[in-house]
């Protein structure tokens, strides 16, 4: 089926290639519609994304293995694999306290908010 993706041999694959990585860190967007984002992000036990501004919307889902995601605003929060929170507005960061995959789904946009205008006025109505 067009558009479908297999999320554990996405997790394989990218786990491998963090594994082979300096960084110890491996990502992959896989689904791009709109303002709508998914991501595969494979990590090392002990790689991180360093602090960074979280979208308009995301959550993070653990796939394998365990991660800390710390905040200013909401604390730290260690998530296992089956586990899906929100990732909280503001900065953030993420911790692999095991070699780990998670899948980002974040909005990256927010829609223009919807203008109405009253033709009638426009027209010479009162």
């Amino acid at each position: 089926m067009e558009g479908m993706e297999d999320l554990t041999l996405l997790a394989e694959q990218h786990l491998s290639k963090a594994r082979h990585a300096d960084h110890g860190r491996s990502a992959h967007l896989f689904l791009h519609d709109g303002p709508l984002r998914q991501s595969v992000i494979a990590l090392t036990g002990g790689a991180e994304l360093e602090e960074h501004t979280a979208p308009p919307a995301a959550s993070l889902q653990v796939l394998r293995g365990r991660v800390r995601l710390t905040s200013k605003d909401a604390g730290p929060a260690e998530l296992r694999a089956g586990q899906l929170m929100n990732i909280p507005q503001g900065r953030h960061a993420l911790q692999a306290l095991q070699d780990s995959v998670v899948l980002l789904t974040s909005v990256t946009a927010t829609p223009e908010p919807l203008a109405v205008y009253d033709t009638r006025r426009e027209h010479g109505s009162p």
